[in-house]
């Protein structure tokens, strides 16, 4: 058993030792070795007082010195799960700071500004003051970048930084940009585009009974397929109202004696009927369908509705002899030219003998290209008051 006396003997035999390179210290143990006896009998007299459980805190609260002769003290076992409970982690000195505006110069406060590790994760988050400025405190050295996100801003990050141990790192001025507005972009065919239109022309009447279906009140529509050009034909070549139009035309006529190789009675009407009806067909899907098919021209009248009367004037009565091509382009209007012409040339087959030849050709053809002219000033300062399902006003 250990008695007190051989713990303080140690203490001693060490703190000499430790002492002893002093010369005037090793001249005072001299001095004092005499002493030594009678300082190591009262030493043991008070050890032998003390409880000996009084001694134990002392060995692990000394100086680190531990005699040979006691046994070893296990160690507490500290596992990398105890160790980072017990020891949380360093707290910084380095400090990341910065000021955010826009690309106007003003500032912008209550955005949320991220810092980052170089890794990617979050560290810390705040908004940025009404001075506009943001300063993450306290914060360890490392590799770092801020992300700034603002209400009506796109989102801004920046280059990645390296922040040394109490260093004061200043972000360059943050300039948030306007963010664009989301815009959905829908990409359809011209065809189904241009379908679409054909259905509302479609519905264009004047008064609403008498097809108007060869206006078009957009002025930039797209342009008509063949099969487009060939369906808008025949649905306004073959309305109901057509028929009645080539009944009263054929009237006319009979009243009026014209063709007389037709005769008078129902087969004269039937005659001149049926030759009214074919005149307007042929004329109908040559000039509407056929030639602007084969020449990639737009065979419907495009109302302007503004600028000056004369303008307005000029505009409709060149758009006889000027179209609008498939391109866009403005060009020769050859289809209704060509189409008035094969419709007069075609008459000769079925009008009376006394009346064909070429004098028929050209005067069939000037008479519909003056009620081309006449038809064309009407839709430009009449029609859109008189048609229904306008598109835009509906009127």
């Amino acid at each position: 058993m250990v008695s007190g006396f051989d713990i303080f003997r140690v203490e001693v035999n060490e703190f000499a030792w430790q002492e002893s390179s002093l010369p005037w210290k090793r001249a005072l143990r001299k001095a004092a070795r005499p002493c030594l006896p009678a300082v190591f009998a009262s030493a043991s007299l008070l050890l032998c007082m003390v409880p000996a459980s009084a001694l134990a805190p002392q060995q692990t609260a000394g100086r680190g010195i531990i005699s040979r002769s006691l046994p070893d003290v296990p160690l507490p076992h500290s596992g990398p799960q105890n160790s980072a409970q017990q020891t949380p982690p360093a707290e910084g000195s380095a400090s990341v700071a910065g000021t955010v505006l826009d690309v106007s110069g003003a500032a912008v406060s209550g955005a949320n500004v991220s810092l980052i590790h170089g890794d990617g994760t979050q560290l810390l988050a705040m908004l940025s003051e009404a001075n506009r400025e943001f300063n993450f405190t306290k914060i360890p050295a490392g590799s770092y970048l801020v992300i700034v996100n603002a209400k009506g801003f796109a989102p801004f990050t920046s280059v990645e930084f390296a922040v040394a141990v109490e260093q004061a790192y200043e972000v360059p001025d943050v300039s948030l940009s306007i963010a664009s507005p989301n815009m959905e972009v829908t990409v359809r065919p011209i065809e189904l585009i241009a379908a679409e239109q054909i259905r509302a022309e479609e519905k264009q009447r004047l008064v609403g009974v008498i097809p108007n279906f060869f206006t078009s009140y957009i002025f930039d529509a797209a342009p008509l397929t063949w099969k487009q050009k060939f369906s808008l034909a025949a649905r306004s070549a073959f309305d109901p109202v057509a028929f009645i139009g080539v009944g009263f035309g054929a009237a006319i006529e009979q009243a009026t004696n014209a063709y007389p190789g037709y005769g008078q009675g129902a087969a004269g009407y039937s005659k001149r009927y049926a030759a009214t009806f074919v005149d307007g067909r042929s004329s109908d899907f040559l000039t509407n369908a056929l030639f602007p098919a084969l020449l990639h021209q737009d065979p419907r009248y495009y109302y302007r509705g503004s600028g000056s009367v004369k303008s307005r004037f000029i505009h409709a009565v060149s758009s006889v002899f000027v179209t609008r091509s498939d391109g866009g382009r403005t060009v020769p209007n050859f289809s209704y030219f060509l189409g008035d012409m094969s419709a007069g040339a075609l008459s000769n087959l079925y009008y009376p003998k006394a009346n064909r030849g070429t004098n028929l050709v050209f005067t069939n053809a000037a008479v519909g290209l003056a009620g081309r002219v006449g038809m064309n000033l009407f839709r430009e300062f009449l029609s859109k008051r008189l048609t229904t399902n306008v598109p835009g006003n509906g009127l």
